[in-house]
């Protein structure tokens, strides 16, 4: 009678565990039935699209107009300039440019002073050149007239245009370059 009551035993035990597995089927039978609901009952809210604007091209007229960067313009207001009589750069276009003119301040490097005479002189380089000058001397490309000559500094009246146009003294300095920031610098 023992086996029989243990084969009844592990038939109840089996038909138990078969009964629990059978009931849990397959756990996304339920969430994949709840999504395909959902697709059909879905109504997408999309707004139609505007056809295109048409272009319509605009003819560029202002081919004919001076550029306004252009040298032929920058000209024209120096020559209407020079025509007022109490203009700073009347007098300046009216004479001889000198050879360190060439040069914009920050390609001279003033190298040394002396005196003679009394009067002192500043040593400046351009070029691997050296140039002796003396106060009145012009330097730079911006009307630059020395004013000032120091041992260790060049003072300079400049003439430059302003944010509206008009020509405006400024004042700069080029300094003594020591020979080991020249190097440094090479």
């Amino acid at each position: 009678m023992l086996p029989r009551r243990l084969t009844l035993a592990a038939l109840a035990t089996g038909l138990a565990a078969s009964t629990l597995l059978s009931g849990c089927g397959n756990p996304h039978e339920e969430l994949q039935s709840w999504m395909d609901q959902q697709r059909r009952e879905a109504k997408p809210r999309v707004p139609p699209l505007l056809p295109p604007r048409k272009f319509d091209p605009q003819p560029y007229t202002a081919i004919s107009v001076v550029e306004p960067f252009s040298g032929q313009k920058l000209q024209v207001a120096i020559k209407q300039e020079t025509r007022q009589p109490n203009s700073l750069l009347a007098a300046e276009l009216n004479r001889r440019r000198e050879p360190l003119e060439a040069y914009p301040l920050d390609a001279l490097t003033m190298v040394g002073s002396v005196v003679r005479s009394g009067r002192p002189y500043a040593l400046l380089s351009a070029d691997n050149l050296l140039y002796q000058i003396k106060v009145g001397d012009y330097i730079g490309q911006n009307y630059g007239r020395i004013t000032r000559i120091t041992e260790t500094e060049i003072s300079l009246r400049e003439i430059v245009q302003d944010a509206i146009g008009e020509w405006v003294e400024r004042m700069s300095t080029l300094t003594l370059q020591e020979r080991g920031a020249q190097e440094k610098s090479r």
